[in-house]
């Protein structure tokens, strides 16, 4: 059995010129398509790979970069000629709902209740959940906003972690561990007078790959005006297996090692 993962947007905070935001189309076997984040752009790059009004969607968070292409998404359910059949899964923080409904809301000050279309789960810190065939186990990392590193599992054991937005901190190692491809945010180079709690530089995501013993780590979220080729070299002098950043459109398969 072979999870794949699909690019659809990797830019970090904003949409670049190559890519849209975070999000991350996922397929395996018995399982339905699940988009992890739905950031600025996802829905058109979606539309190349999969029908829309089939997918599950998991949230690691809601800040706009990862979450503002789902009113479209909600139209699309909603008047698309041929009408998705009954509610999709959207998983997300405590506040998905109310966060999302003011978005979708054509008039300021109401809701737009998408209950219609979607069924709404909270993650909750350290409980799994299954799509299909796959686990998917959720953890608070760090991060302004309610945040979650999400763990998925086939049932051989091959592993993906994408660790949502994120700062340093031990439950992003021990959700990491030992995975087979770890999908980490590296938002910026490393110096010291970073924020913390906010998000990982290069450096920072090679060590969290070296803690955690990963496999492969693919590096994304990397913003327009950050040098991908700076943030891949402070991750490959941390970290000493195969270091990648991913680009809009790539497929990666994840497979036990």
């Amino acid at each position: 059995m072979t999870v794949r993962i699909t690019v659809l947007g990797c830019s970090g905070s904003v949409v670049g010129p190559d890519s849209p935001a975070s999000g991350y189309l996922l397929n395996a076997p018995d399982s339905p398509p699940l988009v992890i984040d739905f950031g600025g752009g996802v829905l058109g790059a979606l539309q190349r790979h999969a029908d829309p009004g089939e997918v599950d969607v998991l949230l690691s968070h809601l800040h706009a970069d990862h979450c503002l292409d789902l009113p479209g998404l909600f139209v699309w359910r909603r008047y698309h000629p041929t009408p998705a059949k009954g509610q999709g899964i959207l998983y997300g923080p405590s506040d998905t709902w109310s966060r999302l409904a003011a978005a979708s809301s054509p008039v300021g000050g109401e809701l737009d209740d998408f209950s219609d279309i979607f069924d709404i789960r909270h993650w909750s810190d350290g409980e799994a959940v299954r799509f299909g065939a796959l686990t998917v186990l959720p953890r608070l990392v760090t991060h302004p906003t309610e945040s979650y590193g999400l763990r998925i599992t086939d049932p051989s054991g091959a592993t993906l972690v994408y660790s949502g937005d994120t700062g340093v901190c031990d439950s992003l190692v021990e959700l990491a561990s030992g995975a087979d491809v770890f999908l980490c945010e590296a938002s910026w180079t490393h110096a010291p007078e970073r924020p913390p709690h906010l998000h990982l530089s290069g450096t920072e995501a090679g060590r969290m790959a070296k803690l955690a013993g990963v496999g492969e780590l693919l590096l994304t979220h990397i913003p327009p005006w950050t040098s991908r080729e700076d943030v891949i070299s402070e991750a490959k002098a941390e970290f000493d297996g195969p270091v990648h950043a991913v680009v809009c459109g790539e497929n990666i398969d994840v497979r036990r090692a």
